[in-house]
């Protein structure tokens, strides 16, 4: 007689082995509806899944993230059928949960067109509607290798097969499809109602470039349509605002081929990197900080001493010179802050010493992975590198974090997640090392009262970090800034300070970036703004224009009283009616325009609009400047 143990704490006796639906239904006929899956002892299960002997159940429903996945994986699965039903000839290989949907690799005699997207789509509904059970069924590895092979599924038939012999397989059936998978899915295909087809790419079977292209069809799926409607509206926003058509659209930036993940920046585009750059410096100079400078290409020998050729070399650029020495592009700025460091003697009386450095830095990204601004091969990084005692190292982590926090809230972003990075498997440094420096970052946030994820394995190879993820103005997260903590560089450079008592020590190491790539940041502002950034980072603060010939001294005055006063201003005195000067520039998005006409000269006024077609009135020049100055340096 099984004894189950619920979420509450309560138990129920069973006469008979009970599935994970019988005891949904034995609470209570909601649930029984809403079951889509269990979890029994730490591990999910089919809704039909027995449980033999005593154990603890959770029934998950979709309101569980565990209940969201299972219903994506299942439609991954739905898609499938609905392509066998459609393109017979199509073979299916695999189709996993991703961030928001799912996607699943088919090999096809010709691409799949939006058409094509639309009817698999009506399919997909359709079968969903006819409610077929979704049931599991094992058998041994070579039996299914033959059963898929009978099928003409070569790519299934290769994928079993590399498993080890004599393991049975799990295989899920749904009306007339039959896939592997190792589960668990919904109960029935009834419950997947909320979809969409989004798109299809191009895929290599197994991910190699050496092996067969594949299709992938990209879709979405949600526990309610009021999500899935919201994910598609949010969608529908970041298509509006995305930075590479408003690069474009601003005159900002471009990319071509001859530069691929290099940015050619245009003037204003120029300026509000700049922008970052001014503002960032004076906050470093507030916070301690000196700014340092390191070369852009070094020996091969330095990268092996700092590890990275072992750990990183894939994502290195490198060249030969004639006398044979290796140099590469540096991808990373911190060897070269430890050589800084090393140059003389340092005293515990000089730590903790602050180098920040906007290093220019190469990586190799493969080129389906280069996105605009947000993913790129040449970037600048706000780095720093702080040398401390192990006394001070908490505290500095502290520090940082502060930081972090409020420069974030001087661009618009309040709502920041922190998540906390621990050793991976491939490591360099000892354990004792580990534990000290994971202990260092989650002490200094919990001593902050400070909320934080953990993500187990995912820290870099040389020590654990801290990730700030900020949210946008429509639900999305971008990746930012980091903390990382290290003691390895320095042991491996053989760095040291002279403590109190006259000995040497070895100092810790933070990494620390703020806004992590400028060029990334710029472009998350502009599509966070959608392009319409603040006035205090607009490119050109604002626009004077003039109605007619009559205005053009008096309009080239009022520009030139505004830039005296620190403001960025253009004068457009082109002979072109002011309406259509006024819808120019507000496509343009800028944030004030500024009017003459012959009343404001005769008085001595000017006619202000604001961004969004504000008509502010008239007002002297005086108070256009006050005004201007105050919401720009208000950071409003």
């Amino acid at each position: 007689m099984p004894i189950i143990t619920l979420p509450d704490g309560s138990q129920r006796t069973y006469p008979q082995p009970p599935t994970v639906a019988e005891v949904a239904a034995s609470i209570g006929a909601g649930l029984a509806k809403a079951a889509l899956a269990g979890n029994v002892d730490g591990k999910l299960v089919d809704t039909a899944h027995r449980i033999g002997q005593d154990a603890s159940l959770a029934i998950i429903t979709d309101k569980d993230p565990a209940g969201l996945e299972i219903i994506r994986h299942s439609t991954a699965h739905l898609l499938a059928y609905a392509v066998k039903e459609l393109f017979p000839e199509a073979q299916v290989t695999i189709g996993p949960v991703v961030e928001n949907g799912f996607y699943y690799d088919f090999a096809y005699k010709r691409p799949f067109t939006p058409e094509d997207l639309a009817a698999l789509e009506k399919r997909m509904a359709e079968l969903a509607k006819k409610d077929f059970p979704v049931t599991r069924e094992v058998l041994p590895r070579d039996q299914a290798v033959e059963f898929f092979k009978s099928l003409g599924e070569h790519y299934k038939a290769e994928l079993i097969a590399a498993i080890p012999a004599g393991e049975d397989v799990s295989l899920y059936r749904e009306g007339d499809f039959v896939d592997l998978c190792r589960g668990p899915h919904v109960p029935s295909t009834g419950k997947l109602k909320h979809f969409k087809l989004m798109k299809v790419a191009g895929a290599y079977w197994r991910g190699d470039p050496k092996n067969e292209q594949l299709q992938r069809i990209y879709g979405t799926a949600w526990a309610k349509k009021e999500e899935l409607d919201a994910h598609l509206h949010m969608l529908e926003e970041a298509e509006k605002r995305d930075h590479r058509k408003l690069g474009q659209q601003l005159d900002l930036f471009h990319f071509q081929e001859e530069a691929p993940g290099s940015v050619f920046w245009h003037p204003h585009g120029w300026r509000l990197f700049l922008d970052l750059i001014g503002y960032m410096r004076q906050r470093q100079e507030d916070a301690g900080y000196v700014e340092v400078n390191t070369p852009d290409v070094m020996d091969r020998a330095l990268w092996e001493l700092s590890g990275h050729w072992f750990n990183y070399r894939e994502h290195m650029f490198t060249t030969q010179t004639e006398d044979e020495r290796v140099f590469a592009l540096k991808p990373m700025n911190c060897p070269g802050g430890v050589a800084l460091f090393k140059q003389g003697i340092k005293s515990y009386r000089d730590l903790p010493l602050r180098m920040a450095e906007f290093g220019k830095v190469h990586r190799y990204e493969p080129s389906g992975a280069l996105h605009g601004l947000l993913r790129v091969r040449h970037f600048t990084q706000d780095d720093a590198h702080i040398f401390c005692t192990d006394e001070q190292m908490e505290e500095e982590c502290k520090s940082v974090v502060a930081l972090i926090l409020d420069i974030y809230k001087d661009f618009g972003f309040e709502r920041v997640r922190i998540k906390l990075s621990t050793r991976p498997e491939k490591r360099i440094g000892a354990d004792e090392t580990w534990d000290k420096l994971e202990s260092a970052l989650s002490n200094a946030l919990d001593h902050m009262g400070m909320a934080y994820e953990l993500f187990p394995g995912e820290g870099a190879f040389y020590g654990p970090k801290l990730e700030f993820v900020l949210r946008d103005a429509i639900g999305r997260d971008w990746q930012c800034g980091t903390l990382q903590v290290d003691m390895n560089l320095p042991e491996r450079f053989d760095i040291h300070y002279v403590a109190a008592d006259n000995t040497h020590k070895r100092p810790v190491m933070l990494h620390r970036a703020l806004f992590g790539s400028l060029e990334r940041f710029a472009g998350i502002l502009l599509e966070n703004y959608a392009g319409a950034l603040p006035l205090w980072l607009s490119p050109v603060q604002a626009v004077v224009m003039n109605i007619s010939e009559a205005q053009a001294d008096y309009a080239e005055s009022v520009a030139k009283m505004l830039r005296a006063a620190g403001l960025r201003v253009e004068c457009d005195l082109r002979g072109e009616k002011i309406n259509y000067k006024i819808r120019e520039h507000s496509l343009l998005k800028r944030p004030f325009l500024v009017v003459v006409g012959d009343k404001e000269k005769a008085a001595g006024l000017v006619a202000l609009r604001a961004r969004g077609n504000q008509d502010l009135g008239q007002m002297p020049t005086g108070a256009l400047i006050e005004r201007l100055l105050q919401e720009r340096d208000s950071k409003a």
